[in-house]
């Protein structure tokens, strides 16, 4: 599925619907195998990790496509920093194929006016597996390449002119609204109703309208207050329309919704116990009035809204440089941390005090970009960093637990489950709530749609 450019951008725009491919070009370097010259002149094969070994002159990376049992790739034209995905009514744990899917994302053009707020929808997503059974020999070529068109992932994308880079974007449903809270480039804070842009994506005949009506998106509610931009929003998720936002001078301030949940009641007194820039933010998923935070300071600090302005909890030097990163478990107290210094750290929060994490991995050999907890299963998690890699990993998995390993991965640690490649600049990953195993990643390569073989 693809928007290579601008053009492809104003096509959009025009109401026509987008186009999923679903091909992944020679020039990628995802998977985990190397081609290798042999004695014999032929290929020979070899598993890749990145990071331990450099590639050398005419070595290949090719991508294993049987590690995958979904994997598909688009692109929207600008890239986007940040997305959300948005929960449809199609149902929960959902795993046969094809799948269909909703994501909120928002663009860092190069110009402030060429910037998007875009809803996306992506359907008919196919899975891997027909493509890595031998194929069955066929007299119907014909028949062949009709069931080729109707395997075709498509994209339907509704696109409001924003004016200004989104840092990151946040979905949440209140009520009968689906929210999407947006920090910009330009110092606010804005909220977002997506009905028409979700409208349009399921209806050809809302999208004319929507198209025929474009203008630029027009906030429910805007915050100037906090003077500067910044990056860290986080939506309840036990108080529908309660949010917090975090700046880059320090200060995080809390929104409560008023009656109707189209505006906000926010205290203009912040909680600033972070003496640099937060960078990330994450309300407790079992207790309605706590939060977490991390800074440029290295600390990660846990807040009670009940008592401002301070933190209660800090671990004060959580990682040796920035904390860029925080995902809460939803089911277990622990805290998953990832920072500039390239580590994945988790906290046991009822051992918060100590200051002393109860994991510590070192995998990636740049700054940690994303991290999350899996909504499924609280052991397992990913995390994506600037060496261009998403990691999977399963803290269930003991040593004794591993069998024979391959040659050139029996140094990595047992918790790790898979490593994903093939775009760059990598910004955001999630996992789809909704859809178990299935993640998606958003690079400055545009946004790759995935389940492996290990999750």
């Amino acid at each position: 599925m693809s928007a290579p450019d601008e053009h492809a951008l104003d096509r959009g725009e025009e109401g026509e619907m987008e186009e999923m491919e679903d091909a992944v070009s020679d020039e990628e370097d995802e998977g985990v195998e190397m081609d290798e010259e042999g004695a014999d002149g032929e290929a020979e094969k070899k598993v890749y990790v990145p990071g331990i070994e450099p590639l050398r002159p005419g070595e290949e990376l090719e991508m294993d496509r049987s590690a995958y049992r979904m994997y598909h790739e688009c692109q929207t034209g600008a890239p986007c920093l940040s997305f959300d995905v948005v929960k449809d009514g199609d149902g929960e744990g959902r795993q046969q194929f094809p799948l269909a899917m909703l994501l909120c994302a928002g663009t860092q053009a190069e110009t402030a006016l060429k910037n998007r707020l875009l809803v996306m929808r992506m359907r008919n997503l196919h899975g891997t597996e027909k493509e890595n059974e031998e194929e069955e020999s066929s007299d119907e070529e014909s028949d062949e390449d009709e069931e080729e068109e109707d395997k075709k992932p498509h994209l339907e994308l509704a696109m409001m002119p924003h004016y200004g880079g989104i840092n990151r974007v946040r979905v949440t449903q209140c009520g009968e609204l689906s929210l999407a809270a947006v920090w910009s480039d330009k110092g606010q804070v804005e909220v977002f109703d997506l009905r028409p842009q979700m409208e349009a994506v399921h209806s050809s005949a809302a999208m004319a309208t929507f198209v025929q009506q474009q203008k630029e998106a027009t906030a429910l509610f805007s915050f100037s207050g906090h003077m500067t931009e910044g990056f860290a929003i986080d939506w309840s998720p036990k108080v529908p329309g309660r949010l917090v936002s975090g700046d880059c001078r320090k200060n995080i301030h809390v929104w409560e919704p008023r009656e109707g949940g189209t505006s906000w009641q926010i205290d203009q007194r912040p909680f600033s116990s972070h003496s640099k820039s937060v960078e990330d933010l994450q309300w407790s998923p079992t207790e309605a009035t706590v939060f977490a935070s991390c800074s440029v300071d290295q600390s990660i600090r846990i807040w009670d809204i009940r008592a401002p302005p301070n933190s209660m909890l800090s671990a004060n030097e959580a990682h040796s440089s920035d904390v860029n990163v925080i995902s809460w478990n939803k089911s277990e107290p622990f805290l998953l941390s990832g920072g500039d210094d390239g580590l994945l750290k988790v906290w046991d929060l009822r051992q918060f005090k100590t200051g002393c994490p109860v994991a510590n991995f070192k995998q990636h050999c740049g700054p940690i970009t994303s991290v999350e907890w899996s909504p499924v299963d609280s052991s397992v998690f990913a995390a994506s960093g600037a060496d261009d890699v998403v990691s999977q990993w399963d803290l269930s998995v003991e040593s004794c637990d591993v069998g024979a390993r391959v040659e050139g991965v029996k140094d990595l640690p047992p918790q790790l489950l898979f490593l994903h490649q093939g775009q760059s600049e990598i910004k955001e990953i999630h996992w789809h709530p909704q859809m178990p195993g299935v993640m998606i990643s958003t690079a400055l390569s545009g946004f790759n749609v995935f389940r492996t073989i290990s999750v």
